[in-house]
C-alpha cells in the first residue's frame, strides 16, 4: 500500500514548486521566447546561480587584516605558540633573535602575528613594533615563579604607554602541561590583573606543545577585534 506523504511533506513539495515558477517567470521575462519546461534543468540552473551568487559576494568581502603583537619574556614559549596556530612542526624551536612574522586565517580574518624576542637586550625594541597593533598577545612561562615579578614590571610598561592605550590585552598562562604550572587565576592574582580598568583583557590558560587552549584564546582574539572594528 503506498503511503501518504505528511502534511509537512506536501507543504514542502509546494514551496519548491513555488520556487520553481517564480525562477521561470523571471528567465522568462528577461529572455522573452525562450522555453524552460524541464523543472529538474531549472533547478539546477537555480543552484549554479546562487553559488555563483555567494562566490561573488565573498569575492568582493576578503578577509579583514588585523595585526596581532606577541609578546613575553624570552623562554615563555612565544615561538612555539606562533608554530602551533600556523600548523608547523614545533619539534625544533630556537630562541627568537630578532623577530617571527606567521599570517593566520581565522573567524573571517587573517591574522598577522609578529612574534618578538623576548630577552633582556631586545626588550627596548618592543615599542619598534607597536604601531597599529590590535591585539597584544602576551605570553607567561607559568611553570616559572621565579620570574612572575619581572613579566609583571614588563607587562605594566607596555600597559602604561600611550601607542598600546586600549589595546585588548590576551595573557597566555603557557606550560598548563607541566605539574608545577601556576592555574590562570593565579597568575591573574599574581599579576594585579583586577587593576586593569581601560581596556578588555582575558587569561587563557593553555599549553603550546599540546595547543590545549590556545584556540580558546584565538576565539576570544577574533570576538574582541570585531568589537573594535564595528
Amino acid at each position: 500500500m503506498a503511503v501518504k506523504p505528511s502534511r509537512l511533506t506536501r507543504l514542502w513539495r509546494c514551496r519548491v514548486i513555488i520556487y520553481i515558477t517564480d525562477i521561470a517567470s523571471i528567465l522568462a521575462a528577461k529572455s522573452p521566447g525562450s522555453r524552460l519546461t524541464d523543472a529538474s534543468s531549472l533547478f539546477r540552473l537555480y543552484l549554479v546561480q546562487g553559488l555563483l551568487s555567494i562566490l561573488r559576494r565573498l569575492k568582493q568581502s576578503p578577509d579583514q587584516e588585523v595585526r596581532l603583537l606577541l609578546l613575553g619574556l624570552d623562554n615563555a614559549g612565544k615561538t612555539t605558540l606562533l608554530k602551533q596556530l600556523a600548523a608547523e612542526d614545533i619539534s625544533h624551536i630556537t630562541p627568537t633573535q630578532g623577530f617571527n612574522i606567521k599570517s593566520v586565517q581565522s573567524a573571517g580574518f587573517k591574522l598577522n602575528v609578529w612574534d618578538i624576542g623576548g630577552q633582556r637586550k631586545i626588550r627596548p625594541y618592543w615599542k619598534n613594533y607597536f604601531e597599529n597593533t590590535d591585539v597584544l598577545i602576551y605570553v607567561i612561562d607559568s611553570s616559572d615563579r621565579k620570574r612572575f615579578e619581572e613579566t609583571s614590571l614588563e607587562l605594566s610598561d607596555l600597559l602604561d604607554g600611550d601607542e598600546l592605550a586600549g589595546v585588548p590585552l590576551l595573557i597566555f598562562a603557557n606550560k598548563q602541561d607541566l605539574t608545577t604550572a601556576s592555574t590562570a587565576s593565579e597568575l591573574a592574582e599574581c599579576l594585579h590583573l583586577h587593576t586593569i580598568r581601560d581596556r578588555m583583557w582575558q587569561v587563557q590558560a593553555c599549553s603550546a606543545v599540546t595547543a590545549e587552549g590556545v584556540q580558546d584564546g584565538m576565539t576570544w582574539v577574533c570576538r574582541n577585534i570585531s568589537f573594535r572594528k564595528k
